[in-house]
This record gives structure tokens, sequence and C-alpha cells, in this order.
């Protein structure tokens, strides 16, 4: 929403001069003169009051055509874990064995309301659900190097065979078994917004800006179609998208060597494997697209199925434009369709007069049923 309380405006004015902490996230603020947008503790020049406006939304302020700010980076650093968060994250990570109660986090002089209100916020569950997660995840991986149950469970700090199987069945509507299946999902941030990224041992099934319309549904989709739970966690697919789309944003990365694990029927498959045959930096509308497959009058499906693409960017939907080349609906707004096909025209000219310029290796990932 755009602020216009005069009041309202000059106390984030403030804080923007005074660079207070306390009012990330709150507010982001267009700069007219250079075309930004900043977060309150940006450290770049500060702006006159009347050349500024204040957006309660990074995406007001795209959709305004403000542009990140190089200096403080607003849409990856607004949402990016504070260090108190940061901290008892790294530890869990490090121990993912042990449970780190509420009375460890004070010892420590960490605050647990303000962990969990922020886990709450970006990661949709408690800190200790993530917690769970992460030690359900580890016991199940153990289970299939041939470990016992037994002696999973009471490694990963359950105190009966009994209550660990209660807490699997519960997480992923079955026994505690090597075959039990789950998909993990982790958050990261990126230069247009925090993102999900899930993937199964097979590949990556979703990639997604959190705040994407409908990913609650995705989310049921996918653990019905591939008969898995989604649990709080990491796996090689999970960090190498992390990896890949950071060398995308850095321009750096025009294809993408992560495997796909993307159930869909037999022509969706055919739809998002002609989005990735798509050239970086390029567009093609909905009707070219049904012509390459072979069906020039399944426009409407072909948009269909273009919508039900779970996995943002690496299946570059973002570049399906109308037939007279206006931007058509995403997923992920429109603000971020534009500045996603704006970075790539942008880097595959400057690309053009620099030979050293890195392609990114490999071809399209694939897909499996």
């Amino acid at each position: 929403m755009l602020i216009t309380d005069n009041r309202q405006i000059d106390t984030y004015y403030h804080a923007l001069l005074d660079r207070a902490a306390d009012h990330v996230g709150i507010f982001y603020v267009g700069v007219r003169t250079t075309g930004v947008f900043c977060i309150a503790t940006c450290r770049a020049r500060k702006p006159k009051r009347e050349n500024v406006v204040f957006y309660t939304d990074f995406k007001e302020a795209l959709d305004a055509r403000y542009r990140p700010c190089k200096v403080c980076r607003p849409t990856e650093n607004a949402h990016a874990a504070p260090p108190e968060v940061a901290e008892a994250v790294d530890w869990v990570r490090r121990h993912p064995k042990e449970r780190l109660s509420d009375w460890q986090l004070r010892q420590r002089g960490l605050s647990p309301e303000r962990i969990r209100r922020w886990f709450q916020r970006h990661h949709r569950m408690s800190f200790q659900a993530f917690q769970r997660s992460l030690r359900i995840n580890a016991a199940l991986e153990e289970l299939k190097t041939g470990r016992r149950a037994t002696d999973a469970a009471l490694d990963n700090g359950y105190e009966s065979l009994s209550g660990f199987g209660y807490t699997v069945k519960k997480l992923t509507g079955g026994a505690p078994t090597a075959e039990a299946s789950v998909l993990l999902i982790h958050r990261f941030t990126t230069p247009l917004g925090p993102m999900f990224a899930c993937a199964s041992e097979r590949g990556l099934c979703l990639l997604e800006f959190v705040d994407r319309r409908m990913l609650e549904t995705e989310f049921k989709d996918l653990q019905r179609l591939l008969r898995a739970r989604i649990l709080a966690g990491e796996n090689a697919h999970t960090r190498q998208a992390e990896r890949e789309i950071g060398e995308y944003f850095a321009g750096v990365r025009q294809r993408f060597d992560l495997l796909l694990d993307t159930p869909g029927s037999e022509f969706q498959q055919s739809v998002w494997r002609a989005l990735q045959a798509i050239p970086y930096g390029h567009t093609a509308s909905y009707a070219e697209q049904a012509a390459k497959l072979g069906r020039p009058q399944a426009v409407r499906a072909v948009a269909g199925a273009n919508g039900a693409n779970r996995v943002a960017i690496v299946v570059p939907c973002h570049r399906v434009v109308g037939k007279d080349g206006a931007l058509t609906g995403y997923g992920g707004g429109l603000a971020r369709k534009q500045w996603l096909l704006e970075h790539e025209q942008r880097l595959q000219c400057s690309a053009a007069t620099q030979p050293h310029f890195c392609h990114g290796q490999g071809g399209p990932g694939q897909h499996k049923k």
C-alpha cells in the first residue's frame, strides 16, 4: 500500500535517516530521483523528504517501476533472518539430532518469542516444528542406510520407539520405514524476494516465490501426486537450486543443470519442455508455443499448462507473453515478470559485447513423471 498519511510518512522518513533496524521490512522507500527503492537501514546517501514515497510491500514498489537498491538489497535483506534467528537456525543445522528449547535459547540471550513469530511469518510453522522436521528427516535418512528404527529414534532425541513412530506418522502419514517418502522444503532469499525450493530424492519439484498466489494448493497437489509429505529440510537438489538461482540473478548463468521431478500429464510435460526451449533473453506467445507443439488450436490448453508450472525461472514461464507482446498473467506478479525479462535482455545485450561472459553449463533440466 502506498503511504499517504503525512504523519506516517514523517515517522518513516525519520526512521530512514536514523537507519532504524526495527523498521526493516515495515516500509520500502522509493526514491524518485534515482528510481530505486530501499529499506530503512540503507547506507546510501539520504534523499530529500520531497523526493521519496513509502510503500508497505516491496511488490508495490516494483509495480511502480522502482528497482531494488544495490546497496541495501531490499528484497533480500528485508526478509533475511535477523541475527538472533540466524544464530538459532545455524545451531540447529549444526546439531540436527538435538533439540534447542526455549530455556536454552534464553540462556544464549535469544528471545524464543521473537524467533517463534519470525518462523510463523516466514516459514509458516513454529521454530519447534522446524526442529522436529529436521530430526525426523535425519532419522529417515538413517533408516535408508539400514539402521534399526529403535536406534534411529533414540539417537535423534526420542525417548521411545512409539513416540518416534507417532511423530513420523503425524508428519509423513506413514510408519517410519526406509521407504517413507518425504519432500524437503527450503526457504532462501533472492533479489526479488524469498523463494521456496521443494525437492524429492529424484529432483526439484517446486520453486516459487513465497507470496505466490495459490501456493498452498500447489503444496497439496504435490503431496497428492507424489504421495509424499512436505517437511522442512534440505538435500542436494534444494542446495543446488539455491546456488544456481543465485548465479542466475548475478548474471552468470543462463541455463540450469537441475534435475526436475515435476508430476504432470504428458501434455503438461510437453508444454514445460517447450518452455525450457525458449532462449534466454527471448519471449514467445502462447500461440507460438502451441504451434511448436503441433497443436495450433490448443492455445488455451497451452496457457493452462503454462500456469500449472511449479518451477519458476528454471522452467521459464515468465518468457511467455501475449500475442501482441503484452505481459500476461504470472503467479509471482507482473512486476517480477517484467523485471526478469528486462534482466535477461539487458544481460544478453551485454554478453554480445563481452566474450568472457559466463553462460552457465549444461542444458535444460530433465522432467520425470
